[in-house]
């Protein structure tokens, strides 16, 4: 712990996504729109979940879990990506972005958990319903979220520490709209080809392993549901699309940009902006419209709402 960071370089220019104004013009609306859509739908759903004493379930513990860290994980991106569309100031701190990478991968790591218990919840509720409660109690779903943190906060403890302490003293433009692992360790003043192993060792294995992990189980439901009676396994499969669409957008870039950490195309910026703008406003979308319950349980709060003094 006594190594100290010699860098001279105290801001990064991230280079962003164009550099036509009418691109800027466009995103600018596209990730405002985007933005306020994760913020109302997550926010909503959230607060559903704790109003709603009928949503007090398994289910929609984990589901509100997930949708916070979906307004968390865009507020370390997008914020600043529309500030500097705005301001053509592209300009962040060392430590701001340090900060940035930091909280990506925090609620990124605490994220992929989240959807295993999410996955191991609709095994429980499709395979063993009679069990379900159970199995899935309430020190069991906190279990979850306090593993989930856990497992967060050591997935980028573990490579923050090498990251801050790298020398940085020439180039400080990072080809991408925020701060990450793989384009900002590209900057540094020393040899980064082993620590290139410490990020697919523990990004990408930790994404690829989470991501199949989740495909075989969902495999393993329909077989499963199958094999009882082939009846049930479109309502099942409607059950699971969902998650599975979920899965398969959040993991898609992660798999990208970590499983190679030195990219040699721009592509992976733009791939995550799944991940930061799309993914977070598509799943109160998913959840909520193909949900019946949160759908009645959002009728409620809003005749809650608006109370007496509504129009009747």
């Amino acid at each position: 712990m006594g190594t100290t960071n010699d860098s001279v370089v105290s801001e990064f220019v991230l280079i962003g996504l164009s550099n036509s104004w009418e691109m800027h013009r466009f995103l600018f609306c596209f990730f405002t729109m985007f933005y306020m859509g994760v913020i109302l739908g997550n926010l909503f759903i959230v607060f559903t979940v704790i109003i709603d004493f009928h949503l007090h379930t398994p289910m929609y513990f984990l589901l509100a879990n997930p949708s916070l860290l979906d307004l968390g994980l865009s507020s370390t991106t997008v914020p600043k990506m529309i500030s500097d569309l705005f301001t053509d100031c592209n300009i962040i701190s060392f430590p701001k972005c340090m900060i940035q990478i930091f909280f990506i991968h925090v609620m990124g790591g605490v994220e992929m958990v989240l959807l295993i218990a999410m996955a191991y919840d609709r095994y429980t509720a499709i395979c063993k319903p009679l069990h379900y409660l159970t199995i899935m109690s309430p020190k069991t779903c906190v279990s979850f979220v306090v593993a989930a943190w856990m497992v967060g906060i050591i997935h980028a403890v573990s490579q923050f520490v090498f990251v801050i302490n790298l020398p940085f003293c020439g180039p400080n433009e990072v080809d991408s709209f925020y701060c990450d692992f793989p384009r900002v360790m590209k900057l540094a003043c020393v040899d980064t080809y082993k620590l290139e192993f410490v990020i697919i060792a523990n990004s990408g294995f930790i994404s690829m392993s989470t991501f199949f992990s989740l495909i075989i189980s969902y495999i393993f439901i329909l077989v499963t549901v199958w094999k009882r009676s082939s009846g049930d396994l479109s309502k099942a499969f409607v059950t699971l699309s969902a998650h599975i669409t979920v899965v398969i957008l959040f993991f898609m870039p992660c798999m990208f940009l970590y499983v190679w950490p030195f990219p040699t195309t721009s592509l992976d910026k733009y791939l995550f902006i799944v991940d930061f703008a799309i993914t977070p406003v598509l799943n109160p979308t998913i959840y909520t419209l193909r949900n019946k319950d949160m759908r009645v349980a959002m009728r409620r709060l809003g005749k809650w709402i608006v109370g007496p003094s509504g129009i009747s």
